[in-house]
């Protein structure tokens, strides 16, 4: 015998058919039968609301009230189990108005028998299984990426999936019952009573759709439509599962439009060409004549007209320069021609609003490059500083001699020991929000609007740089600017930087307490210590630092701390050890430099900081500053 009778409760106030209904349950085969029985409508709501019972059967006929309108209750009530009502003979507008309001079945009592009742009562059950199987194979659907979703012939959505939720932001409480011309718009309606009546003589329908959603997002869909017998005893109804290719679109729409990109500067080089013979004789005539007419009129105007001329020229030089292709011999360029021939295009097409500076020493070392590539490297980043600065600022650019070291190199995986040059292009634009910092030189990447940037700027000066053996860092900031600085190898001068090394202020033994959660970086820092006389021991983490610091404060001299660490941050770190002895001397380092950070080091009476990646003189300079500050 089962030992989890199927329970029955009978809403019935006939004791007779009661009687009758148990016998029948005895003979039953499909399992031990438990009945319970009321014959009062009052005390069965209250029973039904407890939700005990794995089937109901209601008479119709119940004194005070009927088996109709129990059966409505039992559903508000949240009741999943099947109810079958008991009619009498010829109540068929009875049996519909049942079947309507959720009943599994109606029997009619006169034709009643234990086969009849017994068959029902498997199918409902059945029934009730399957329908639990549904819904936990549905659940799984909320697994997929892909939205799904199931509408009737009139659109109105009978299922959605959690994926459908995420794309057309519509939770499914709130999709279900609606129709989906209120949850988004074809942008094609053509195209959807072609793909409908595909889909009712086939059967199936795929194809992209092009739709707006009620919260103003564009999206492209890859949809397959299949036509479903039925839901949820809904007829006809399309099963829909929808990809969103929209990031996929976009990009083959940019590799298009950088295909087109490229037969244009083709276009242009010969453009610029046909240009020059154009304003060549324009030129020539205006200086002929400027030394042949001397009227007042004529002083005043052709002057301009060559100013002009000139002008026109200059600018089909750089076209002309930027347009040759990324082929070329290297040659041995000075910086500081590259700048001034950038600095003078900035001048002659950049808004009057952006306001550009400059910091070029005179002792700048010579480098080997492709000038037309370096050309172009130098005038996409001071485009995209123009772009940042839409309603204008001030445009840096910079130039440096730099030596990177054995302990710089190991601080950033593209350079390499040697003599660099260092070109900086800074704005004071909008900047770069750090979600999206390490995805910059990405191709195709871009947070300009559609057709106003390729996304190729970047990576194509990222190629650039790499391709002379150099490498970029970007520092940024939100609302308050953006600095590219580009690394590129210099002529060997190893004789100068040995006699910088060799300036170097030397340790006398102090014991220096180095806290950074990066291996390489604080092996490298620690060896760089005890290279020039110093004694280092290192932490990890925050933590760390704080139990050595305690163990050690006698000897520390001077504490190196991170600021962005596990665990415990640099600026907590700082917090305790100055609890631990207000007199501790400490140097703050950051990979990522900010305003903020530099203000909150200030706070709290930090006077040194190092940016990552720094070189071992930085260091040695800074820790000898440091050193003989008085607290």
């Amino acid at each position: 015998m089962n030992d989890n009778p199927i329970k029955v409760l009978l809403v019935d106030d006939d004791e007779d058919d009661y009687i009758l209904i148990r016998d029948w349950l005895s003979e039953f085969q499909l399992g031990c039968c438990q009945l319970d029985w009321l014959d009062n409508y009052q005390i069965a709501k209250d029973v039904i609301a407890s939700l005990r019972y794995d089937i109901y059967l209601f008479d119709y006929r119940l004194g005070a009230g009927n088996g109709l309108e129990l059966l409505r209750f039992s559903i508000e009530c949240g009741c999943s189990s099947p109810m079958i009502l008991l009619t009498g003979r010829g109540d068929r507008h009875i049996d519909i108005e049942a079947m309507k309001a959720g009943a599994a079945d109606y029997l009619e009592k006169s034709q009643l028998n234990a086969p009849l009742l017994e068959r029902s009562i498997r199918y409902a059950l059945e029934r009730k299984q399957n329908k639990q199987k549904i819904l936990s194979q549905a659940a799984l659907l909320d697994v997929a990426t892909d939205a799904i979703f199931v509408r009737d012939l009139d659109n109105k959505i009978l299922y959605w999936n959690k994926a459908a939720e995420s794309l057309y932001g519509c939770q499914k409480n709130e999709a279900i019952g609606k129709k989906t011309v209120e949850i988004w718009q074809e942008n094609k309606k053509s195209q959807m009573q072609s793909a409908l009546n595909t889909l009712l003589n086939n059967g199936s329908w795929k194809g992209e759709l092009y739709q707006s959603t009620t919260f103003g997002k564009q999206i492209i869909v890859e949809s397959r439509w299949t036509l479903l017998k039925e839901f949820e005893n809904q007829a006809q109804c399309v099963l829909i599962v929808n990809t969103d290719i929209t990031q996929k679109k976009q990009l083959e729409s940019q590799f298009l439009r950088a295909q087109r990109l490229e037969s244009i500067g083709t276009l242009s080089s010969g453009i610029a060409h046909d240009l020059n013979n154009v304003l060549a004789p324009i030129l020539m005539t205006a200086q002929l004549l400027e030394s042949q007419l001397h009227d007042e009129r004529s002083k005043r105007l052709l002057p301009i007209l060559i100013n002009n001329a000139k002008r026109g020229a200059n600018l089909v030089k750089q076209v002309l320069s930027f347009t040759r292709g990324m082929e070329g011999d290297r040659t041995l360029l000075q910086p500081k021609h590259l700048i001034n021939e950038i600095k003078q295009v900035i001048e002659e097409t950049f808004p009057k609003t952006i306001k550009l500076s400059e910091e070029i020493p005179q002792n700048l070392w010579m480098i080997s490059g492709d000038a037309t590539q370096l050309h172009q490297v130098l005038m996409n980043l001071c485009v995209n500083a123009r772009d940042a600065m839409p309603k204008g600022g001030k445009l840096t650019i910079k130039a440096a001699n730099f030596i990177v070291d054995e302990n710089y190199a190991q601080m950033h995986l593209d350079a390499k020991v040697g003599s660099y040059l260092l070109i900086s292009v800074a704005d004071t634009g909008v900047g770069i929000s750090p979600e999206i910092l390490d995805r910059v030189f990405e191709p195709f990447f871009t947070t300009k609007e559609l057709g106003k940037g390729t996304g190729l700027g970047l990576s194509t000066v990222l190629g650039i740089i790499k391709s002379h053996g150099g490498f970029i860092n970007i520092q940024s900031d939100v609302n308050k600017g953006s600095d590219f600085q580009v690394y590129l190898p210099a002529q060997e001068v190893k004789e100068r930087a040995e006699e910088t090394e060799v300036d170097f202020p030397k340790g006398q033994g102090e014991l220096i307490l180095v806290v950074d959660d990066e291996d390489s970086i604080r092996d490298i820092t620690k060896t760089s210590l005890e290279s020039y006389n110093y004694k280092a021991i290192t932490a990890s983490d925050g933590i760390e630092a704080i139990a050595l610091y305690a163990e050690h404060r006698d000897e520390i001299s001077v504490v190196l701390t991170d600021i962005i660490m596990p665990k415990m941050d640099g600026l907590t770190t700082i917090r305790t050890l100055q609890k631990i002895n207000p007199q501790v001397k400490i140097i703050a380092v950051s990979g990522l430099v900010s305003n903020d950070k530099i203000n909150a080091i200030t706070d709290i009476g930090i006077k040194a900081f190092l940016s990552k990646p720094y070189t071992a003189k930085q260091l040695l300079q800074t820790i000898g500053e440091v050193k003989t500050q008085n607290c």
